[in-house]
């Protein structure tokens, strides 16, 4: 580890990597831990509203069975006359309007005993309470645990035993009419379910802690009747407005509650999840998930290390390799394991460019001499400027002084094209270039009068890219020889440029002849090849020569004979390069 620290871009490297590979485990290992708990919390919110779901249901069986009974009072005449008797504010009173209502021949029918019949047992203790009331009073049945039932009479409806409290259970209020004088109201029926027996079922679940909360603010807590801080919690959680939420008592002492309203009375259920309880519940699981984060940051850390070490000495291999550029030292260098990655492809690259910058150079040296060669021949080839417009004028004005004006127009344009081959500048527009070749077909029309004819389609955007001077007539003069027909009344030489996607594009079409497979296939390989041009081919070559030192390898010259006649060279210039042609001084 030390070899790579001791650089200091990597020293720093390796630091941001520690950094963020310790905030992104954190965060992961936080964001895991979340959505455990999250399900935890989910968990305890299902078992809850599974609760709930039971006491309501509870309420409802009760109710239903409370309506049932109902039903048998109103459909049995005797069992009305009972309830009827059962109105006296005394039990000899009671008794004594039961047995004036009975009658000898039929059983007789006793209210509270049928209560319980149909209640108590039925119910398996359920109803606790059973009471029938008029505007002052209360008679009253009671069953102990065991079942057994007791009566009071003359009860005062003020008195405690009426009170409606969660603590006690939950009322059921059903008045109490007789069909047999139009429904004339005798009383109301009111029957307690215990509390106690109603949240029974809830223990099955996994609750924690749970209570209910009446709208009074009475609590009554289920399984747990001592706990103070239980009470405190539920109160808060019925005065909260939401269904669930969180509620804190300190720093660290955060519950998660889940609060439920019953549709059948006025109270809520409350259920309490202890945060912390639940997560020491769950530890073993936290711990694994901290371990397999922690051992996914040391193994990342240590792939990270592994890397950079690599890195770090492939750089100094870059930096040995441009070392030995800078002492023109070529030697081949010691072969070496490249990564694939940017650093080993910039050693393999460095080294390549090491075994072949010497032929590179020697390349660049020989182009730059045959270039100048190349020059030495054209100035070599140049004949007295001033001698020989001296000469063209002298026979134009011969030819004016003869009426030929035809012939003084070819000696004009032959002067003036003359004059611009000689101009010492060697890059021009190609707008300059095409004015060039316009004067030598022009002369060549002259020569060839109604059986030439020619045309120049180029685009404005091409005018202005600089070229080379003096390359589009050679092409024009490879026609004249090898493609003219001189039988023919119509040959053509057409022009075209165009700006494309990615290139300049010039063609150069005629309607000559075509070139034979082999021969053109001769062309093709000479103008591909490095080597020194032939004899027959010195005017294409040259031209190719000149435009691809020019242009660079962004250059190309496509030759191919038309499906109809004759023979179409194509020159592709790239977009690329043309700026840079634009910035370069190519005196």
């Amino acid at each position: 580890m030390g070899s790579f620290l001791q650089i200091k871009i990597y020293r720093y490297k390796f630091i941001a990597y520690v950094i963020f590979v310790v905030i992104i485990g954190l965060t992961l290992g936080l964001l895991t831990c979340a959505m455990l708990l999250n399900q935890w919390i989910g968990d305890a919110r299902l078992e809850a509203a599974n609760a709930f779901a039971s006491v309501e249901n509870e309420l409802q069986y009760d109710a239903d069975r409370i309506e049932a009974y109902m039903q048998r009072i109103y459909s049995n005449h005797s069992l009305m006359e009972d309830a009827r008797s059962f109105l006296s504010s005394s039990v000899e009173g009671y008794l004594t309007d039961s047995l004036q209502n009975s009658q000898f021949s039929q059983p007789w029918v006793s209210f509270p005993e049928d209560i319980k019949t149909y209640l108590y047992h039925w119910a398996q203790g359920g109803i606790t309470q059973v009471s029938l009331h008029t505007n002052q009073y209360g008679n009253v049945v009671r069953f102990s645990d065991n079942g057994i039932a007791s009566y009071k009479f003359g009860i005062p409806n003020t008195d405690e035993a009426f009170r409606d409290t969660l603590l006690k259970g939950f009322v059921y209020r059903k008045k109490l009419s007789d069909p047999a004088q139009g429904s004339k109201e005798l009383g109301e029926l009111r029957f307690l379910v215990s509390s106690d027996q109603i949240f029974k079922s809830v223990a099955n679940y996994r609750l924690g802690k749970a209570a209910a909360v009446s709208a009074s603010r009475e609590i009554y807590l289920i399984g747990n009747e001592q706990d103070q801080e239980l009470k405190e919690l539920s109160r808060l959680a019925a005065a909260n407005g939401p269904g669930h939420g969180y509620i804190s008592q300190g720093f660290l002492d955060h519950n998660f509650f889940i609060a439920f309203t019953s549709t059948k009375f006025n109270f809520k259920f409350v259920s309490i999840v202890d945060l912390s309880m639940l997560i020491r519940q769950h530890a073993n699981m936290l711990i694994t998930v901290f371990l397999i984060v922690l051992t996914t940051m040391i193994s990342v850390l240590l792939l990270i290390v592994y890397n950079l070490r690599d890195d770090s000495r492939f750089l100094h291999r870059i930096i040995q390799s441009i070392g030995r550029v800078k002492t023109a030292n070529f030697t081949p260098n010691r072969p070496a394991r490249y990564r694939r990655n940017e650093y080993g492809m910039i050693a393999r690259e460095l080294d390549d460019m090491i075994q072949q910058l010497d032929k590179h150079i020697r390349n660049e040296y020989l182009l730059k001499l045959k270039q100048q060669e190349t020059e030495m021949k054209a100035l070599q080839n140049q004949i007295n400027p001033h001698f020989l417009y001296n000469t063209l004028e002298v026979i134009r004005s011969t030819a004016l002084v003869n009426q030929d004006r035809d012939t003084a127009d070819a000696i004009a344009t032959l002067g003036a094209l003359f004059r611009e081959i000689v101009k010492k500048e060697n890059i021009i527009p190609i707008a300059s270039e095409l004015e060039l070749l316009q004067k030598y077909l022009e002369i060549m029309e002259f020569k060839y009068p109604g059986r030439f004819f020619y045309q120049v389609n180029v685009d404005q955007a091409l005018l202005s890219i600089p070229t080379v001077k003096f390359w589009m007539q050679p092409l024009a003069e490879n026609f004249f020889v090898h493609g003219f027909n001189a039988g023919s009344e119509f040959n053509l030489y057409v022009v075209n440029g165009w700006e494309a996607e990615e290139h300049y594009i010039l063609e150069f079409v005629d309607n000559g002849h075509g070139i034979h497979a082999d021969r053109l296939h001769a062309v093709q390989k000479t103008l591909s090849s490095h080597d020194d041009p032939s004899s027959d081919s010195i005017g294409l070559r040259n031209v190719y020569t000149r435009l691809h030192f020019f242009y660079g390898k962004s250059f190309s010259i496509e030759i191919e004979n038309n499906e109809e006649a004759g023979v179409k060279i194509s020159a592709r210039i790239s977009k690329e390069v043309i700026e840079h042609v634009q910035t370069v001084d190519y005196r």
